[in-house]
């Protein structure tokens, strides 16, 4: 991880493709316990430090990713991401050339627990929850495309089911219908933007995560007209 923002009471980190945010069954050290060292560490705190999950993304996803240093913070961004008050924005890789070269994509998710998978249907079914995203194509190589999406709603694996059901699975996304993975095990999708009122001093916070450091992100970084 990179530390991309940090003041009293938020810290914001890009998070690499291996990295996870909050502990799960794998037992590997997640960032939140990363960054309570690096506090500690920092501030030479000699008792136990805050970190404040505020929201996930996914393990094989990189980017942006916001923590709360105190819990006055966290109940505040807790608030405004349930309220829909932070914008964020993604990139992502994708093979296959969407038809329109922007537009909105509405479908209804159910999420498989036991596959920890989400699937997309165009009509509402059972225990579906919508999800809507709006998506741009921002460049191209001679195989891909760079993707811009804007989250409406936060669903489970939301733009990796989405883009897929849109025929246009995310690079390295195996789960998600792509041929083959990534040498990083990762997938080419990266929280490239966050914006959003500072919960304690209301000022305006806009952070752009630097891009992997991988051949195919820098040349379509590049291609950007």
């Amino acid at each position: 991880m990179t530390v991309l923002y940090e003041d009293n009471h938020i810290i914001i980190v890009n998070k690499t493709v291996s990295e996870i945010v909050q502990g799960d069954k794998t037992g590997d050290k997640p960032l939140s316990e990363i960054i309570k060292e690096y506090l500690k560490e920092k501030y030479n705190k000699p008792g136990n430090v805050f970190c404040g999950v505020t929201h996930r993304i996914d393990r094989p996803v990189s980017g942006i990713v916001v923590f709360a240093k105190t819990s006055k913070a966290l109940s505040r961004l807790n608030e405004m991401f349930k309220n829909k008050e932070i914008d964020k924005t993604y990139w992502a890789i994708v093979k296959n050339t969407p038809k329109e070269t922007e537009g909105t994509l509405k479908h209804y998710l159910i999420k498989n627990e036991k596959q920890n998978k989400s699937y997309a249907y165009d009509t509402e079914k059972p225990n579906s929850k919508p999800a809507i995203l709006h998506y741009k194509l921002i460049a191209r190589s001679d195989k891909y495309n760079l993707l811009e999406i804007d989250l409406e709603t936060g669903r489970h694996h939301q733009i990796r089911t989405q883009l897929a059901k849109m025929g246009c699975p995310i690079k390295g996304d195996l789960k998600y219908g792509a041929e083959r993975s990534n040498p990083d095990g990762g997938i080419s999708l990266h929280a490239r933007k966050i914006s959003f009122i500072h919960p304690v001093s209301k000022e305006q916070i806009e952070i752009i995560a630097p891009l992997p450091a991988d051949n195919l992100w820098q040349a379509l970084e590049k291609a950007i007209d």
